[in-house]
């Protein structure tokens, strides 16, 4: 997730301002007129502050090369501010523009060029109507604010701005009447923790060169003031996730352990859930330095206490999903039996080593330390490295390039040997031309080439699965055993036509995974969480890799926890009772309960003569809850782009009881970080920053780095929803 505010002026002008009210293209040229340049009034400050900080961005970018022009001119001044020096004979409009000689000018947003006639009403205008930047923004150029402009409303707007701050809480948000000084240096913060930069960053003299040069007058601030800065704002924002984890019902807790640049261990805490718009919130809760050689042993005193901090209980927790180093099956029973817990393990961490029993096979880990060897030689062999290079030129695969793999991370492992099979005859060509060189490194012998391209799909298979649990739909464990069974399915039939070692490497791999995620035949499957999941995914409930024994008696598992859980009859469960299809909307609930009682009396005879017959019948005296599972059963598959939070979301009125049962296991994921992550290639942006952070300020930044893009999400949602309300 790492990365910070990158976003173009022009995608910014796109994104936020507002249309024009004639709805035209925009002309190649305006021309001006003479009129005389109006006071624009001010306008409000907006609520939300990402698009605030982007406006003050693009307006300091702005103003700071307007005035270096007027210094380079001979027009600079000296003292305090020179960096914001305006010459007072011309309106504030020319800090937006570049004079093209005596008839042009250039807009400095968006590069177009205007007629200029010796008015700057034109000028004016194309601010305001392609750009939204009136008085509020022009106002931050300290130019003098007496000759246009309103001051009662300018006054309104600030006061408004004020008020904002108060109730948003959660970011900065610069009115028109604060310093400038102030706003970049609320800039400089949220650039530490939304790119993960150290406090010290201000210290070097590279940031300190670009800074000084934009802002002269601007006094760097030290890293203890920013380091108070930054904890006002982390307790800001705690308060407001302490609120929103309040309104879930159950939470998945992820914790993820790391090391840092200097081999510091350090754990992870994210919060998971489902909200009431059935969109999947992630949010980090916070990271702690652990001892690596106990980490694992004491999670669940450490997830305990980050539950305190934020006001949860234990039994607000539904499910630990950890990447912990030690045994799965001990950490989740001491989960289990200290906490009552259910846990799973990290699904990336998991495959890893079911692939990593595969790969240890002694003729594979032969190849692979050959093949790790060529990679090394015509990397650091120049003279190799040019002749592979002419070699592919001729058949135009200059792109091909050969890759050694990373030991953790088993998906460079085949695309190492991806990209030796596609470079085989280039490989073979340079070695047979250079004889002296050939001898410094050691081939692959055929039958070795040969086991390579048949351990290719093998793994191939099981990239393709990660590549499916990447996606957004599939992000929770509802996928992960349709997945797994996929994986030992395709990599069996793919090993019957393959040589005895390929054999042994399929046959590793499927009792890893077998035994790691309990594929077992017997009822003991169906404790996993992930199964359960899978159920109240409508993609995957007709559960095809389950017997039909199973199936059946997971079926009955599904209903006793729905007489756990809503107790029937009890309030709760009243609740959730769904109206019959011939109930009378008109007739209000009293008319409905009316008909139902005549219905019942007029055929009361015939149902106890067929009951003669047929017997009873079983819907008469299923609870309501247990009515709306089996509706659920026979309701048709979805297909596999459907993302189940948005099928759920669309039918809760019709199962509200399952899908409240959903909502808990369907918010489990089926890794302890973000699925891109967990399967990535490489490392990280996120991982590679965080890792050099310095310990005193390591958990504020990554709170608020993390937390910053899922309320900024949030809130984007919440806008769209309003607008498609309206």
């Amino acid at each position: 997730m790492a990365g910070g505010n990158s976003t173009s002026v022009s995608q910014f002008l796109q994104k936020w301002v507002k249309p024009e009210g004639d709805g035209g293209e925009a002309r190649p040229k305006e021309e001006a007129t003479d009129e005389p340049a109006l006071p624009l009034a001010p306008q409000a400050v907006q609520e939300e502050t990402p698009m605030v900080f982007n406006a003050y961005a693009m307006t300091a970018a702005n103003l700071g090369a307007s005035s270096r022009r007027k210094r380079e001119k001979g027009g600079g001044q000296d003292g305090p501010g020179a960096a914001l020096y305006v010459d007072r004979r011309k309106s504030k409009v020319w800090n937006y523009y570049t004079k093209l000689g005596d008839a042009y000018v250039e807009c400095n947003v968006c590069k177009k060029q205007l007629s200029f006639h010796n008015s700057t009403t034109t000028m004016r205008e194309h601010l305001v109507r392609k750009h939204s930047i009136r008085d509020t923004l022009l106002s931050q150029l300290k130019d003098d604010q007496t000759a246009e402009g309103d001051y009662a409303a300018q006054e309104n707007a600030a006061k408004r701005s004020r008020q904002t701050t108060s109730e948003s809480g959660l970011y900065h948000v610069a009115s028109c009447s604060e310093p400038r000084s102030d706003v970049i240096l609320e800039l400089v913060l949220e650039m530490i923790f939304r790119d993960l930069h150290p406090l010290s960053v201000v210290k070097d003299k590279g940031f300190g060169l670009l800074l000084g040069y934009l802002e002269p007058n601007f006094t760097l601030p030290a890293p203890v003031q920013l380091s108070s800065m930054l904890w006002h704002r982390y307790n800001v924002v705690k308060q407001h996730l302490e609120r929103y984890l309040q309104t879930a019902e159950a939470i998945a807790v992820c914790a993820e352990f790391w090391l840092s640049r200097l081999g510091q261990t350090y754990l992870t805490v994210t919060a998971n859930f489902i909200d009431g718009e059935w969109r999947r919130a992630r949010c980090v809760m916070g990271t702690q330095q652990t001892q690596g050689d106990k980490a694992e042993g004491d999670l669940g005193e450490k997830l305990s206490a980050v539950l305190t901090e934020f006001g949860l209980s234990g039994k607000s927790v539904f499910c630990v999903v950890h990447d912990g180093p030690q045994s799965a099956a001990g950490s989740a029973r001491r989960l289990k039996d200290a906490y009552g817990w259910g846990s799973l393990c990290c699904a990336a961490r998991t495959l890893h080593l079911c692939i990593q029993a595969g790969l240890e096979v002694e003729q594979v880990q032969e190849a692979l330390s050959i093949a790790r060897g060529l990679v090394r030689y015509f990397q650091q062999d120049a003279k190799a490295a040019r002749s592979l290079t002419d070699k592919l030129e001729t058949i135009n695969k200059t792109k091909l390039k050969p890759v050694t793999d990373v030991g953790s991370r088993w998906i460079t492992t085949i695309e190492m040997c991806e990209t030796l099979l596609d470079l085989k005859w280039a490989i073979m060509s340079v070695l047979e031309e250079n004889p002296k060189g050939a001898a410094a490194v050691r081939n692959l012998a055929d039958h070795q080439w040969k086991l390579l391209q048949d351990l290719v799909p093998v793994m191939r298979t099981v990239k393709i699965a990660t590549a499916f649990l990447r996606e957004e739909q599939n992000a929770s464990v509802s996928s992960l055993m349709p997945c797994v069974h996929g994986i030992v399915a395709a990599i069996g039939q793919q090993a019957e036509e393959a040589g005895v070692v390929i054999k042994t490497v399929v046959g590793n791999i499927r009792t890893e995974l077998t035994r790691r995620w309990g594929l077992s035949e017997d009822e003991k499957a169906l404790e996993n969480p992930a199964v359960i999941a899978s159920f109240l995914d409508p993609r995957f409930k007709e559960m095809r890799f389950l017997s039909p024994g199973l199936r059946s008696e997971l079926h009955r598992r599904v209903k006793n926890m729905l007489s756990q859980v809503f107790n029937h009859p009890s309030p709760s469960a009243a609740q959730f009772r769904v109206p019959n299809s011939d109930y009378k909307a008109e007739g209000g609930e009293a008319g409905g309960q009316l008909a139902a009682h005549k219905d019942r009396c007029s055929s009361a005879a015939s149902q106890s003569v067929y009951d003669i017959l047929l017997g009873k019948d079983p819907t008469e005296s299923m609870p309501e809850i247990h009515q709306q599972l089996e509706n659920y059963i026979v309701e048709p598959l979805c297909k596999r782009s459907t993302n189940p939070l948005d099928w759920w979301k669309n039918n809760e009125h019709r199962f509200p009881a399952v899908a409240r049962l959903s909502r808990q296991y369907l918010a489990v994921p089926a890794t302890a970080v973000l699925p891109e992550q967990a399967f990535a290639a490489g490392e990280s942006a996120l991982e590679h920053r965080r890792a050099v952070l310095a310990p005193e300020n390591l958990d504020q930044i990554l709170f608020l780095h993390q937390n910053f893009d899922f309320f900024e999400s949030m809130r984007n949602g919440n806008e769209t929803r309003n607008r498609n309300l309206h």
